[in-house]
């Protein structure tokens, strides 16, 4: 890199028989930007395609976390300018997420520290996801007047029981043993050993099958830990079996203990039309037949959020007035009127086609 010249938020290498995939912008949490969304596409496209090439790693850099999401400020301000790069951002991002989820050589994500949003987006839909004794994983976006995308409603449903419904709603972040439990992740491995865990897939012998990878890295593997969802489960399910966030509410009312108290706790601290949302495409999402279904579905609602008022006001809260203290509107899950959950539904246009 020449004096003045930005560093690449993207760093590209072939590592031996490893392509090393690396987000830079650490002083961001390496928040996704469209640029990096194409480099990060075109890497895998060429990666794929390269004979010399056993296995492809996704990593971050700095030491806080692997990617904590999409950049919501410049969401915040292409949704305020209506010139489109938001509605363009989702959509890559989504074929993005399909490619990891389709990619025909192993794939692995080092999901060390924060790995929030996108950043599951990027890892959880890998075949080879690795968590560590520093990971932070979360959904957050009903606390900022938003729902789970990145093929998260088909992810979550697939938990065991209700996890992913809790996760999905409350947005809470969870560590390394809650992650394999809700299967987001697959192994445990010290955040220390991860540059030797890269070196040992740099030597793989070309050819190599997902087999041999997840040799090497259960060979680094550590136990899980103790899961707190795991733990709660029964709790989870009882409460969270509902269609409906007003009977989840009152369910979790009627539940002992200080773990529902303090979920149903947080709920009420949501954008509530986010609560209904989420709920619906979650649902739809455990009755789908493919991750390209969940994804277009997703989009069509990411789209109308540009109209959404809690969108606005979720981001300004969190990100640009930092108060931490949102106005919803509406205030109140019974306060949301079932035709405005509707209007989230209309199929994007044009579709995703993936």
């Amino acid at each position: 890199m020449q004096d003045g010249e930005r560093p690449s938020e993207v760093i590209i290498e072939r590592r031996g028989t490893a392509g090393i995939i690396r987000l830079n912008r650490p002083r961001a949490l390496n928040s996704l930007t469209l640029p990096m969304i194409g480099a990060i596409a075109e890497a895998l496209d060429a990666f794929a395609d390269d004979p010399e090439m056993a296995s492809v790693v996704m990593t971050g850099e700095g030491e806080r976390g692997l990617c904590a999401g999409g950049d919501i400020r410049a969401l915040h301000e292409s949704a305020r300018a209506g010139d489109g790069l938001a509605g363009t951002f989702w959509r890559e991002e989504f074929r993005l997420n399909h490619m990891i989820a389709l990619y025909p050589k192993p794939y692995v994500a080092l999901m060390d520290g924060i790995t929030m949003g996108g950043g599951v987006g990027l890892s959880s839909h890998g075949r080879h996801r690795i968590v560590t004794e520093r990971t932070r994983l979360a959904m957050p976006e009903t606390g900022i007047g938003y729902v789970p995308d990145i093929g998260a409603t088909w992810l979550l449903p697939r938990a065991p029981g209700e996890a992913g419904t809790w996760l999905g709603l409350t947005g809470l972040d969870i560590g390394a043993a809650d992650a394999i439990h809700a299967r987001l992740a697959d192994l445990r491995i010290a955040s220390s050993r991860l540059d030797e865990v890269i070196h040992t897939l740099s030597t793989l012998p070309l050819g190599s099958a997902s087999s041999d990878v997840d040799a090497v890295l259960r060979a680094f593997s550590e136990p899980d830990g103790e899961s707190r969802l795991r733990q709660n489960a029964a709790t989870i399910d009882r409460a969270f079996r509902f269609d409906s966030v007003e009977e989840i509410l009152t369910a979790l009312a009627a539940e002992e203990g200080e773990f529902a108290a303090e979920t149903r706790r947080v709920l009420l601290t949501r954008s509530p039309t986010s609560l209904k949302l989420a709920l619906r495409l979650l649902r739809a999402g455990r009755r789908s037949a493919s991750l390209a279904e969940c994804l277009d579905r997703e989009l069509g609602a990411c789209l109308q959020m540009l109209d959404n008022p809690d969108f606005f006001e979720g981001i300004r809260a969190a990100v640009i007035d930092k108060d931490r203290n949102p106005k919803w509107l509406p205030s109140s899950v019974e306060a949301v009127q079932a035709a405005t959950v509707e209007r989230f539904l209309k199929p994007a246009e044009p579709p995703l086609s993936l």
